[in-house]
């Protein structure tokens, strides 16, 4: 398991969550739900990702932006439109409102016309809320990457009404997801989080593949460099100086993002059993532990985690 195939674990595309609209100039749509990531791509034509405070992106046809939440945004045929804004609410609800996929006259796009295909993300937990703030809050990749072989498949599923189409929809948003901020992460000149980067170095790449596959592993630093084939020392320099932290304040941070979670997962579970979980055999010790990075201790967490859920 690769970091960012385990932040992805609690991102995943629902069927109330897709939208596909085809507009005519002058339009304005408001997206006003507070989705905590949404995934805007042009099918065909074009328009401006007008996010709150912050300066228009254009959306070019085969181009996708991927704007991060809650602040609502508005997608536009032309920055300062005189259209009237529709409010996305009105058409595509948040889960908990118990959305449902939504259509604007889907045609062939035509002269002037534009075809958006729109992706809501929920976030669930504390492990994909690490790839969140990994993300600017606006972020634009270009046509003719990877994503363009989902676009393919994505025009074509929306123009049917199949059997199983909702999941299939489902899936290839979640492919259009992942390529677009793959893309992102490694264009040249990109701003990929460190932990992203330092996978493709031989070493520093090994070792975060094994404490994200073993993350309850009694590891240290001398275990992990014999894992990846070099000494303690050479291993603790390359990691520190690409991952920004030593690979054992990196194992801890990691370890209490897991059991944040799993405290609010599983309701009936101790905090030993927690412990235990993410490699801790004293329950003290891992409370001292996830006191110490969280700022609370697991209890205090796990209240306040139940509290905001009924809110």
């Amino acid at each position: 398991m690769d970091a960012l195939s385990d932040l992805f674990r609690g991102m995943r595309a629902h069927g109330s969550l897709f939208g596909s609209s085809t507009l005519s100039p002058p339009w304005a749509l408001d997206f006003v739900d507070g989705a905590p990531l949404t995934l805007c791509t042009a099918l065909g034509g074009g328009g401006w990702i007008v996010p709150e405070g912050r300066a228009p992106v254009r959306l070019a046809a085969g181009e996708t932006v991927v704007v991060r939440g809650p602040a609502p945004f508005l997608f536009v045929d032309e920055v300062g439109t005189a259209a009237e804004p529709v409010a996305c609410g009105e058409h595509c609800t948040t889960p908990e409102e118990g959305g449902t996929r939504y259509r604007r006259g889907w045609t062939d796009c035509g002269d002037g016309t534009t075809t958006l295909i729109v992706g809501a993300y929920p976030v669930d937990g504390e492990i994909s809320r690490r790839l969140l703030d990994a993300l600017p809050v606006v972020l634009s990749v270009g046509a003719g990457g990877a994503g363009d072989a989902v676009l393919e498949h994505l025009a074509t599923e929306v123009a049917i009404d199949a059997p199983g189409q909702q999941v299939v929809l489902d899936r290839l948003l979640d492919w259009m997801l992942v390529c677009t901020l793959r893309e992102y992460f490694d264009r040249a000149g990109g701003d990929a989080p460190a932990w992203y980067a330092a996978q493709r170095d031989p070493v520093v790449g090994d070792a975060l593949r094994l404490l994200h596959a073993e993350p309850a592993a009694p590891w240290s630093v001398a275990t992990l460099a014999r894992r990846t084939g070099v000494s303690r020392s050479t291993l603790a320099k390359r990691f520190a100086d690409l991952v920004g932290e030593p690979p054992l304040t990196y194992l801890t941070h990691w370890r209490m993002t897991l059991a944040a979670d799993l405290l609010t997962e599983r309701e009936t579970a101790t905090i030993a059993e927690v412990a235990r979980v993410v490699g801790y055999s004293d329950a003290f010790a891992f409370s001292a532990a996830f006191k110490r990075v969280r700022g609370v201790s697991p209890s205090a967490f796990r209240r306040t985690g139940a509290l905001e859920e009924s809110a």
